[in-house]
């Protein structure tokens, strides 16, 4: 063996290295089934750089902001506060924890600006940098707000981004994100996307079949990347994808199509971020995320 092979070894991987820190991320939601597993071991598994906590489902309208867990923990009794470890543990390894507001079910909505900064308060003051004695999730600091709206009304949720976006000001950067549908201009996080303060934009690319994967084709897919990373000032963009097919209606893309079809033609398009997927449960019993990560 050449006296030079280790050398050429180590700037092969050098150059590897380089290259894999610049492929896409994998983000997931977590929080909606018991049977998805803990927090902790989510972020163990290596799939994932963003753990989305799903959600904070009743806030605004004079209501008290209440999270919704599943049957992870109860926060009515104050249950949820063990998480604070798990959080911290996800973080360590650089992975970051979003919390999500909104969802398909819940009873949210912003009635005026003054509301919208009430519950910027809120958020601040229970789960990010701020102070409060019954903060849900313990001690842990959160690394920003996902918007995940879909009912009520779209009113002023660009009023909320611009004063969670404010707080980054004090120190530790607030994150923000969003879920829109697929159609561009979402119908509920429009008016805050417009606002561009978003980070990540993991556009839901599921049960909305004008505009995802089908027949395949990425055609749709691709329009509407387009559209939306024309039209909107964000970071980078994710491709938001269902991780069975039991996990969505529509729009599920087996691993194997998703790496030789789609992925090729969308990592060649702008401000490509990675991927989302709804959600951990799905992913851990169809093991998506592990099969398509090194292709992302």
């Amino acid at each position: 063996m050449s006296s030079r092979a280790p050398w050429l070894s180590l700037a092969a991987l050098a150059s590897l290295m380089f290259f894999s820190s610049q492929a896409g991320n994998i983000a997931v939601y977590w929080g909606q089934n018991e049977n998805e597993g803990t927090l902790a071991d989510t972020c163990a598994s290596g799939n994932y750089a963003f753990v989305i906590l799903a959600f904070l489902c009743t806030f605004g309208n004079g209501q008290k902001p209440q999270l919704n867990l599943a049957g992870h923990c109860d926060p009515f009794s104050n249950g949820c506060t063990g998480l604070s470890s798990d959080i911290h543990s996800c973080q360590a390894k650089g992975i970051k924890v979003l919390l999500s507001i909104g969802g398909a079910a819940g009873s949210y909505i912003l009635t005026s600006q003054d509301d919208a900064r009430q519950v910027s308060t809120f958020i601040w003051n229970n789960y990010l940098g701020g102070h409060s004695s019954s903060r849900p999730l313990g001690d842990a600091v959160l690394d920003g707000v996902d918007f995940d709206i879909e009912g009520g009304s779209p009113d002023h949720y660009d009023d909320l981004a611009r004063y969670l976006s404010a707080y980054s000001s004090r120190g530790k950067k607030v994150h923000l994100s969003a879920a829109p549908q697929c159609p561009y201009p979402d119908a509920w996080a429009g008016k805050a996307l417009d606002t561009g303060l978003f980070d990540y934009v993991w556009v839901q690319y599921y049960n909305n079949p004008p505009c995802q994967y089908s027949g395949g084709k990425p055609t749709n897919l691709e329009d509407a990347w387009k559209q939306w990373t024309s039209g909107i000032q964000a970071k980078v963009f994710f491709l938001g994808l269902p991780a069975s097919s039991h996990a969505a209606g529509s729009g599920f893309i087996p691993s194997r199509e998703l790496t030789s079809t789609v992925l090729p033609v969308v990592k060649g398009l702008s401000k490509y971020g990675g991927v989302m997927l709804w959600s951990r449960y799905y992913d851990v019993e169809s093991g998506y995320s592990k099969a398509i990560h090194s292709s992302v």
